[in-house]
């Protein structure tokens, strides 16, 4: 008999998510669906998820075990959030309401707005008050189901603000309940004081700014933006093979607005993930499909921005890439921090199958941060990462709009929200 100290008992359903990972074509649409589901963990980790005779069989609550009765709820592993720039200062309504009145996201740019903007706002910050801002947003991930979440920096451009952003992400990862991996993105944007010598800032990321988040061990991945106006698909590989040569993983906003092949040089490169997508070509799907690199898809984007135009999430899948999703959480083109709504938008405006999208949100998710051995399932020996739902099953989920039927979120074994709030 294995000891346990918290169980889960007689849920409607429980979705493990497991299977041979990363998850393609077929296999995403198998999300692990017990009935009547019981789940128990011991010292932070699964150690049993299946029926109430398996438990009775298999599993022997200590005397102090927390027992949560699953009755009327779903189970699903906690959500695993890829890609988000959750370290900023300032808002951007005054934008938003330029794009209502037809302004594109490039044109804002051109004026000296989008990034520049929160650029401004976020050099101008304390660390305090960054780490204050950010508090309640990790909370408001956490209430909709978010248990693991990538953070990029990228909006200090400059080695004193870009360390004050990833210091404060640490900070952070040692307080709060979500687990917060840091990424390291000082090729965001050109700052305005290099503006007419793109090159200089170039070198100052390669020669200054990369070695020394190195030298702290304050990022994990080191991302860039190939994007038109931004960095070009030569300069995105001279900035990516002296990230490599620090010791960075690599990953890539490729082909939102432009279908320049950052999609390609992610492939090329090993790429953990390609980002975005809006403009993938089919070349960079079939490149992708016969790789390892995760497409991460941002639905909220293309959504926030008005866009008719979507990642082909059908065309990916079909073709045997590996699709995750994931927020893009930030101010000026996504902001959101549910992955609930992103899992929604997924089927309704991607026309991804439930499945597919729940194993994107979770399994391939972890996947595409290089944590699938630990989180984004929920089977023996990875953590004790769940959120449980007030939903008779897995397709009121998405079914169901505009509520969050997130009940109780359990990280790392411990409850940490409950009937809807944050403990």
């Amino acid at each position: 008999m294995n000891p346990a100290d918290l169980v889960v008992a007689d849920c409607n359903q429980i979705l493990t998510c497991q299977g041979a990972l990363p998850k393609r074509k077929d296999a995403l649409q198998d999300v692990g669906l017990i009935e009547r589901g019981w789940i128990a963990s011991y010292k932070g980790q699964v150690i049993f998820a299946g029926d109430e005779k398996g438990f009775r069989k298999e599993v022997q609550p200590e005397t102090d075990c927390v027992i949560i009765d699953g009755k009327g709820l779903t189970g699903l592993p906690g959500f695993i959030d890829p890609h988000t720039h959750l370290p900023f200062a300032g808002s951007r309504e005054q934008e938003f309401l330029l794009r209502l009145k037809g302004y594109t996201y490039q044109q804002l740019a051109q004026k000296g707005m989008g990034i520049q903007t929160t650029v401004k706002a976020t050099r101008e910050a304390s660390g305090e008050q960054l780490h204050s801002l950010c508090l309640p947003r990790l909370d408001r991930m956490l209430l909709y189901g978010t248990t693991t979440v990538e953070a990029k920096s990228g909006y200090g451009l400059n080695l004193q603000d870009e360390l004050k952003q990833l210091k404060t992400l640490h900070h952070l990862d040692e307080i709060h309940p979500v687990d917060i991996i840091p990424t390291f993105m000082g090729a965001h944007e050109i700052p305005e004081e290099y503006k007419n010598n793109k090159n200089e800032y170039i070198e100052l990321l390669i020669n200054k700014i990369i070695p020394e988040v190195r030298r702290e061990n304050l990022a994990e991945f080191f991302d860039v933006f190939c994007e038109e106006g931004v960095f070009s698909v030569d300069e995105t590989r001279k900035l990516i093979k002296a990230a490599k040569k620090a010791g960075f993983k690599i990953k890539i906003h490729a082909d939102e607005f432009s279908p320049l092949g950052g999609t390609e040089l992610a492939v090329e490169e090993a790429a953990v993930s390609a980002d975005h997508l809006i403009n993938i070509t089919d070349k960079g799907v079939q490149k992708l499909a016969e790789s390892q690199t995760a497409a991460i898809l941002l639905p909220a984007v293309s959504f926030f921005l008005m866009l008719e135009k979507r990642a082909p999430a059908r065309k990916l899948i079909e073709q045997g890439a590996v699709v995750a999703l994931a927020t893009d959480f930030n101010p000026g083109s996504s902001m959101t921090e549910s992955m609930l709504f992103v899992l929604q938008l997924a089927v309704y405006t991607l026309k991804m199958g439930l499945e597919e999208a729940i194993n994107a949100c979770t399994a391939n998710a972890a996947y595409a941060l290089d944590r699938h051995e630990s989180v984004g399932s929920l089977e023996k020996g990875k953590k004790m990462d769940l959120i449980l739902c007030e939903a008779p099953n897995y397709p009121s989920i998405v079914y169901h709009l505009g509520i969050n039927p997130i009940k109780h979120v359990i990280k790392n074994g411990k409850l940490v929200v409950k009937d809807g709030k944050r403990i």
